[in-house]
């Protein structure tokens, strides 16, 4: 399986401090799987700790070299289809993360209920 994890499951993960469902636990701790991480949410997890609303410890890639998740770069495929997308979510990040697991065939990972809207596979945390 091939996930995609969104910034609160990100967070989640790391922090440990709100568990993830025990089926996203599982899937994210397979290592038959491939687990990455867009630099849309990277990109939004910045602007959050620069408006001082997001601490975290050390350098947030550096931490997902550690876990071994990949990072996924946003190319002009994934723009176009997010820009396709119906306003279902209104945050602009997480409309990438739809375009992003439509275009490369990623089960999105998250706990916003607003992703069912979309035509994308999920598996809820």
């Amino acid at each position: 399986m091939r996930l995609l994890l969104d910034d609160d499951v990100l967070l989640r993960w790391f922090e440990g401090s709100n568990p993830l469902s025990p089926d996203a636990m599982v899937e994210i701790r397979n290592s038959g799987n491939a687990v990455y991480v867009s630099v849309a949410t990277l990109w939004k997890l910045a602007i959050r700790q620069r408006q001082g609303r997001l601490t975290v410890r050390g350098e947030l890639r550096e931490h997902i070299r550690q876990q071994l998740f990949d990072e996924l770069p946003v190319i002009g495929e994934h723009v176009a289809a997010a820009s396709a997308l119906p306003r279902h979510h209104g945050d602009e990040f997480d409309r990438m993360l739809v375009a992003q697991a439509r275009c490369e065939s990623l089960v999105l990972v998250t706990a916003d209920r607003r992703f069912a809207g979309y035509e994308v596979p999920l598996l809820f945390a």
